[in-house]
């Protein structure tokens, strides 16, 4: 459900003015340097399902939450108010200049984005721990009504960007969102949460920092990659194009990977249960063969076509770069979920070094290959930049693989 927020996003915003600009803003600006500054506080929802066992440690992990919130919204801040956003958008990405301005007031906007998600994730957890997981998806839910609500609002009214109009529909969404998580996770912490630590040695700073650094580098590592992307794509050919098509192929292969990130917090959560391992591998099987054959119909049929002209409203040259991008992410669904069942794995036995490691690897080989193609390329930039994420991904998930090898579960 949460895959749905882009390829919705795209679908209101190709039919407002001056879509190829502002689907531009939003990929190589607006969402990029927003996921970057959320990073840290990604694996929170990891760490609250492993480490919330009683009140005492669901209220630290509370207190480093806002406290990496309160840092990470300063420093968005500091890159949406000030002159440090021209100098990272054109001297670091070096995107187009037309795109300069609709970045800058999108991302102004998105400034709740950072905190909203780092108090829904943490509380979900708690709910993931305690077998609620219907309120996540219930919470989901809300943020799409919100979401779309927005999005019709902005569309109809006529009078503001694509991209101010998305901005305000993603912070309001996710800000809705955890609101609901909130207020769902309130009679669980009373009743249902220890009052006594369960551990001999309850949840101090170091042992959280210890568990928890290799978890928030690991998606902050990965999500540098998305500037990074935009980097690239911005120094190879057919630059504009690329950065149009971007938000519509993210999406939609997003939304067909949306299981497969989910499948990390089911590992964490059930590895540990008699035979959880066996069935943990069975359904990753299955799960990763629906999800690269949703992914291959898309790319291999017309419906690719329809998708991104007919439903994502994108013109008949964006629609076709899309539909041949999609072709190259085929394989992205499918290693997402062994991703997730190693990592989980790592996490559930709170051996999360090797995921850094296997993030160092993705990093460096798809920094590598944007360079190359920033270099040599002669194709769209968003196809070279797209083959070089996936090679990069599944060098990683064999990494994880290798180090995962020698868990046994009892």
């Amino acid at each position: 459900m949460m895959g749905a927020e882009m390829p919705l996003f795209t679908i209101f915003v190709a039919r407002m003015a001056l879509p190829e600009l502002n689907l531009a803003a939003w990929g190589s600006l607006v969402f990029p340097l927003s996921m970057v500054i959320e990073g840290p506080v990604i694996m929170l929802l990891a760490a609250s399902t492993a480490l919330a066992t009683d009140s005492h440690n669901y209220k630290k992990l509370r207190r480093y939450m806002v406290g990496m919130s309160g840092v990470l919204t300063a420093l968005h801040l500091l890159l949406a108010f000030t002159p440090l956003y021209d100098w990272a958008a054109l001297q670091v990405l070096g995107v187009p200049h037309e795109v300069l301005e609709p970045g800058r007031i999108g991302l102004q906007i998105m400034t709740p984005w950072t905190a909203a998600i780092a108090w829904r994730r943490l509380n979900q957890g708690v709910l993931i721990r305690f077998g609620q997981s219907r309120a996540v998806v219930v919470g989901t839910l809300i943020r799409l009504i919100t979401l779309v609500g927005a999005l019709s609002w902005g569309y109809f009214q006529n009078t503001h960007t694509g991209v101010f109009v998305g901005a305000v529909a993603v912070a309001l969404g996710v800000t809705a969102e955890a609101l609901f998580i909130h207020w769902a996770t309130r009679p669980l912490i009373r009743e249902r949460l220890p009052q006594e630590p369960k551990d001999p040695t309850p949840l101090n700073f170091s042992e959280f920092l210890w568990f928890y650094l290799p978890l928030a580098v690991t998606p902050l590592m990965t999500l540098f990659i998305q500037p990074a992307g935009a980097a690239g794509m911005s120094r190879m050919p057919n630059t504009l194009a690329s950065l149009a098509a971007w938000p519509a192929v993210h999406g939609i292969v997003f939304l067909v990977r949306g299981s497969g990130f989910a499948f990390n917090e089911v590992v964490v959560a059930l590895a540990g249960q008699p035979d959880g391992l066996h069935q943990l591998r069975i359904f990753a099987r299955r799960l990763a063969g629906v999800t690269v054959g949703i992914l291959a119909l898309i790319a291999l049929t017309p419906l690719g076509h329809l998708w991104f002209k007919s439903i994502s409203g994108l013109s008949t040259p964006l629609a076709t770069l899309s539909a041949q991008a999609v072709m190259i992410a085929i394989l992205m669904p499918g290693y997402q979920v062994y991703q997730s069942l190693f990592q989980g794995l790592l996490v559930h036995h709170r051996n999360t070094r090797p995921i850094s490691e296997a993030v160092a690897l993705y990093v460096c080989l798809s920094l590598g290959g944007l360079w190359l193609g920033s270099q040599y390329a002669t194709c769209s930039g968003i196809l070279w930049a797209l083959g070089t994420f996936v090679f990069a991904g599944i060098s990683q998930t064999f990494w994880l693989g290798w180090r995962v090898r020698n868990i046994s579960m009892s």
